[in-house]
Formats: C-alpha cells, structure tokens, sequence
C-alpha cells in the first residue's frame, strides 16, 4: 500500500537557478491545495542536517515568482555524501513530521535524494539547473533565463567587437556540458562554438577560419567559449599572436544564474514543482520529475542518474552551416 504523506519538504541545493521560486511557490501551494502541510529546509542538504526548518504558508511564497535565485537559499553539503550524514538526514525528516521531500536541483542533489529514498523517505527530484545536463529531461529550470541572459550580453559584446574590428571569445557557462553554448552560437550567430563534447583542442583551425574571414571583409569574429573550455583569457592572446588581430576574453560568469527568469521557466517549473507534489500525494518516491515529447512525466532516479545525454547532433550541424 501506498505510504500516506501528510507533511511534505521542499528544499534547493546545488547552484541557483532562475525559476527555483517558482518551483517552490507550486510546492508550496499546491501542497496545501491537496490538504498538505509544508515545511521549508533552508541551505539545502546543509539546513537539513542543522535543522534549518520552518512551516511554509501561501503567504510565504507571495510574489516569490518574478525572483531569481532562491528563497530557500543553497549550499553545497559534503557531510551529506557520506552514509552517516545520509542517516542523520532521514532522521531529521521523521523528527519534523516530514514523511515527502521535493529536491530541487541537479544530479548531484538527486544522488541525495536517491539515499533519503532508501532510507524510507518518499523523495521527488525536480530538474534545477541552468546546464541542461540532466538526461531524462528536455527542460531543466533556469536553462531558458540562462541562454536569455547570455544572449542579450553577447549581443552587446558583438556591438562594440564590431566597432573595434575585434574578435570576441565570450565564455559561458555549464559545467562540462555545452547547451548554453550551442544555444547561444546559433542565436547570437557566432562564428565558432566551442563545447567540450565536440572541440579537438585545435586552435590552427579557429585561426584559419578569422583570418580567412578577415579576407572575405567580416569586420568582426565571435567564439563562444563552453565553461568546460575555460582558457578564455589565454587563448584569445594566443590567438590574438598568431593572427594579429586584437582578441578581448569576456566571461560571463555568474551572471546567467541570476535575473528575473523568463515566462517558460515560470511557467515549466510551477509545472513540475505542482507534478512533485502530485507524485507524492500518490504516494510515489524515488522520482525525478521530467519533460519529454511535449509533457511532464517522471522517471525513476535510478534510472535517470544512469542516462547519458548528448548535444542534439542535427543542431550541430546546423550551428556549423549557418556560421560560414
């Protein structure tokens, strides 16, 4: 029989992402649509163990919606990687009355939720993260903001590497994966992508083709430079040595985490936030919440921990055709 869940947790971990609020204000909400009490865990897995909890009303989430970040807030825990720390957080949960937890984040917070899971407690992963990395899912909250964000400031980049005759290495983010940067080097017509799924580590070719572009009268040259890359700063003196034409590094940092996040993530992650609570109330556990073909679904985080994801192999192959 299905284990009742009277009292449900919601917490982030892992790095902030916009449309986490939106997330928990669904949580929240539809929880105690559904009759439910709730519980917020503040700092992740790390609040958790200090027991950082309090209960959370709809009025706590209350124009929670438009904010970026979280209001939970986050940590990285590793107390919590270990069986001990694992223990002591199940535990707490019974201690709490907490009997479901929804855990927003990436991978790594679901290998935890995984654990709680084990140890009797009805856990629901939901995909929070702006590297679009996590395989079971199409979506994952932030990814949308992120590539928003990164697009707009690349377009200003491209502006004034214009002005300059510059060519323009702009660094973005995404651990080791490279969706931000092949979203972006098809919005913001770049010249060359460089992700670690696909890059050679052969710079005589980005050499050739600024110069052979230089030749054909292109007043400018954008690379975006995946996170996974990195060597922004150095690699643009190299290039700027070898081709005499001025280079400038731009990295844009922490600032694609940020921000007021864009309708499909307020929209997508209430979504989710509402599925988690859904799969819950049915008594389901060790879940993670998805979007695939065009709806939410939900997969066994077993099974979604153990996926590989690939760079969509048509898109490309399109960034290549469109950048000569």
């Amino acid at each position: 029989m299905a284990k009742e869940v009277n009292t449900i947790g919601v917490l982030t971990s892992g790095g902030d992402a916009s449309g986490m609020n939106a997330a928990i204000r669904a949580v929240v909400r539809k929880a105690i649509y559904n009759g439910k009490k709730v519980k917020g865990i503040y700092r992740g897995y790390s609040g958790l163990l200090n027991e950082e909890i309090r209960d959370l009303t709809a009025r706590d989430v209350s124009d929670t919606i438009s904010r970026g970040g979280t209001i939970l807030g986050t940590a990285r825990c590793s107390e919590f990687r270990t069986e001990e720390g694992q223990k002591l957080g199940a535990e707490i949960c019974r201690k709490h009355g907490i009997e479901g937890l929804v855990v927003i984040g990436g991978d790594g917070s679901f290998a935890g939720a995984q654990k709680l899971a084990g140890l009797g407690i009805n856990t629901i992963g939901v995909p929070g993260t702006i590297d679009l990395d996590i395989a079971c899912t199409e979506y994952t909250i932030g990814f949308d903001t992120a590539i928003n964000t990164a697009m707009e400031a690349i377009d200003k980049v491209r502006d004034t590497s214009t002005s300059h005759e510059r060519c323009s290495i702009i660094e973005v983010m995404g651990r080791q994966a490279g969706y931000i940067a092949l979203y972006c080097g098809i919005a913001n017509g770049a010249e060359d992508i460089l992700v670690p799924e696909k890059y050679d580590f052969d710079e005589q070719k980005l050499i050739n083709n600024i110069l052979k572009n230089r030749k054909r009268g292109k007043k400018h040259h954008i690379i975006i430079n995946a996170e996974g890359i990195g060597h922004s700063t150095s690699m643009a003196r190299r290039i700027e040595a070898a081709t005499g034409v001025e280079t400038r590094a731009t990295i844009l940092g922490h600032m694609q985490r940020g921000g007021s996040p864009t309708c499909k993530d307020r929209v997508y992650a209430s979504m989710m936030g509402a599925y988690a609570v859904d799969l819950l109330c049915a008594g389901k556990t060790n879940r993670v919440v998805g979007y695939r073909h065009g709806d939410f679904t939900d997969f066994d985080i077993d099974e979604a921990l153990a996926m590989q994801k690939e760079l969509p192999e048509y898109m490309w192959e399109v960034a290549y055709a469109l950048s000569v």
